[in-house]
């Protein structure tokens, strides 16, 4: 199966930031939320739906989403992931491309990615800001459902500010020469990190119980968390977010 999205979204009369362009085909599917009282702020708020079993081994799944310069927009998922094996072990491969102009901002909150036994899933974020834009990325990756062997899944990350590359990373989750080693994660299944670009960032790297807040050496920081189940990940990842100076104005509530 393959299957691509597109959402435009630009600043408005009033200051509201509307949805210009929003094309999306099965499995995924982009609803707007279209009250007026949606987001005071004037933010447009877009659900991300699974409408189908996605990522199945051979898939690829495509979303682009263009934020205007001044533009707001808060794109959250609905429902966990379930990456799962092909039917003769074809990799699955899942590419998210988001572009904000000057001064935009975003929030991308997707669901949890859970890699089932046998699946082998390859998941690429580029996020490209202009001047003074902002933004807010989460991912939780879950290793199998209960009592399952997971996968493989590789994930990437590219985030570059005005040409300037912020983060550049490879993670390779699920492996069983990793998976073999006890310092693996440390014998967690849920690994859930938060990456922002936004206003002030900590002074220094803080770290607690199973999570850390590290600044990135050219600007942004990124929060790290470990739990046996996602609730416990993302309690502390919320708990590792508490410290960020920009906390109140993210919404970071203490657990």
């Amino acid at each position: 199966m393959r299957a691509s999205a597109l959402l435009r979204v630009e600043l408005g009369s009033g200051g509201r930031s509307v949805v210009r362009e929003l094309r999306s085909e099965a499995p995924v599917t982009l609803l707007p939320r279209r009250t007026v009282t949606a987001s005071p702020d004037g933010t447009a708020v877009v659900h991300l739906v699974n409408s189908a079993a996605t990522p199945v081994g051979g898939d690829e799944v495509d979303l682009r989403v263009l934020v205007g310069p001044g533009a707001r927009l808060r794109l959250r998922g609905t429902a966990a992931t379930i990456a799962l094996p092909g039917p003769h072990g074809e990799t699955s491969r899942s590419t998210v491309h988001i572009e904000v102009g000057a001064g935009g901002v975003v929030d991308y909150l997707p669901e949890a990615t859970v890699i089932s036994a046998r699946a082998d899933h390859r998941a690429e974020m580029t996020i490209e800001l202009g001047d003074g834009a902002r933004v807010r990325c989460r991912e939780t990756l879950v290793l199998g459902r209960y009592g399952e062997t997971p996968g493989r899944m590789t994930t990437t990350t590219h985030l570059v500010r005005s040409g300037t590359p912020l983060l550049r990373q490879r993670l390779d989750i699920g492996a069983d020469r990793l998976g073999a080693s006890s310092g693996y994660l440390a014998g967690a299944r849920v690994l859930a990190t938060e990456t922002v670009v936004w206003g002030d960032d900590p002074a220094e790297p803080v770290s607690g119980e199973w999570w850390s807040l590290v600044p990135l050496a050219a600007g942004g920081s990124m929060a790290t968390a470990l739990g046996e189940n996602a609730v416990t990940a993302e309690r502390r990842l919320a708990e590792a977010m508490g410290h960020h100076p920009e906390a109140k104005e993210l919404g970071v509530h203490s657990w």
